[in-house]
């Protein structure tokens, strides 16, 4: 099984979704970055189930203990070592489907792969395992905050109900500032309503997370295999219920013509730009230091409080209804996932980069 994620800048994860707890190792963290435990704390804060009406029920409050790698407030260079601790699980609301395969979910194929598998709350295939990525993408934005790089991931659709492509258009210090994190307080308003709606029903909605990453320097990312968009959409289709990635333009430049769609360039005081930005900041795999924009796209969650026909572990027709406490929507808590494993992805490529010449 790989646990494992990045080149020097590396995470290796552990835990499940209903064991003693979620946790991790980084290496290859740069030393002397100043820790704001608090600033970590708060991206963890913001993936925390409980947060809200329109999240999961379940109550955690995911504070993080450090292990190692860190002294006087500052990182030293050795391997970082962290543990978030598992408080309110309900393994019991498993167990009338432990013997069957829930539709859409990792029951099935993980069972046939491994010969066996944890079934309180999916085990190692939960999203509770993304606690890890959100704890190392915080350090990461840290180190990355230090050359004035920053990221910023925002809801751009739930359902139907979608924002504007053009995140210039935003005020990114409203996305905080409702449950969905959304930065047009009215979509806000009708994507919390609906994702209300969607739970009461038993049912659930998927939607798109947008990424906005600013600062970055010109030259992250390799011309063959290690292409940036590349290995960013490895990052992203990564995450739970993640089904699809489009950086720049995406298929929305399919419909114009290469006259229409090329970047070109100018000289602005001095200064290499191009006049505008449809590659979305990475042109031949390479950052080219305008904004890097994507957007990720995430499937209705697969546990659903409706009856629904499946089979058991010998292969009987049955039916199932699930019990507990899960998110009807993922969006609002993929945000931080979206921008923690952007951190990751940006600093290691960073770091790979001060290897290319001497």
């Amino acid at each position: 099984m790989f646990n494992s994620y990045g080149n020097i800048f590396r995470l290796s994860s552990f835990g499940e979704s209903h064991g003693k707890g979620i946790g991790g190792v980084i290496d290859g963290f740069p030393s002397g970055i100043k820790i704001d435990l608090d600033f970590v704390q708060k991206e963890l804060d913001r993936r925390r189930p409980g947060q809200s009406k329109i999240t999961t029920d379940r109550d955690e409050s995911d504070k993080v203990e450090f292990l190692s790698g860190i002294f006087q407030g500052k990182s030293t260079g050795s391997p970082i070592g962290f543990i978030v601790w598992n408080k309110n699980q309900q393994s019991k609301d498993y167990e009338n489907i432990k013997n069957i395969f829930r539709p859409s979910h990792a029951d099935y194929t993980y069972q046939l792969k491994y010969g066996i598998r944890d079934y309180r709350g999916g085990g190692r295939s939960s999203a509770r395992e993304t606690i890890s990525r959100v704890v190392a993408g915080a350090l990461a934005k840290l180190a990355l905050h230090q050359i004035g790089i920053s990221i910023t991931a925002y809801t751009s659709q739930v359902g139907h109900i979608r924002l504007d492509e053009d995140y210039s258009k935003y005020d990114f210090s409203k996305i905080e500032e409702t449950p969905a994190r959304c930065p047009d307080p009215e979509k806000a308003k009708e994507m919390v309503d609906y994702i209300a709606k969607i739970k009461e029903e038993g049912d659930t909605i998927g939607g798109v997370v947008t990424c906005v990453i600013k600062g970055c320097p010109i030259g992250l990312g390799q011309p063959v295999f290690g292409k940036l968009h590349a290995v960013l959409g490895n990052a992203m289709m990564s995450i739970n219920a993640a089904k699809a990635f489009e950086y720049g333009d995406g298929f929305k430049g399919l419909k114009q013509k290469g006259s229409e769609q090329n970047d070109v360039f100018y000289n602005h005081d001095g200064v290499i730009e191009t006049r505008t930005n449809h590659s979305g900041g990475i042109q031949g795999g390479i950052s080219n230091g305008e904004d890097i924009y994507f957007r990720v796209a995430f499937k209705p969650v697969a546990t659903i409080l409706m009856e629904q026909h499946t089979v058991n572990i010998n292969g009987v027709d049955t039916t199932m209804k699930a019990k507990g406490r899960h998110d009807p929507c993922v969006l609002p808590r993929a945000v931080p996932i979206v921008e923690a494993m952007a951190a990751m992805t940006i600093l290691d490529y960073y770091l790979i980069d001060k290897t290319t010449q001497l």
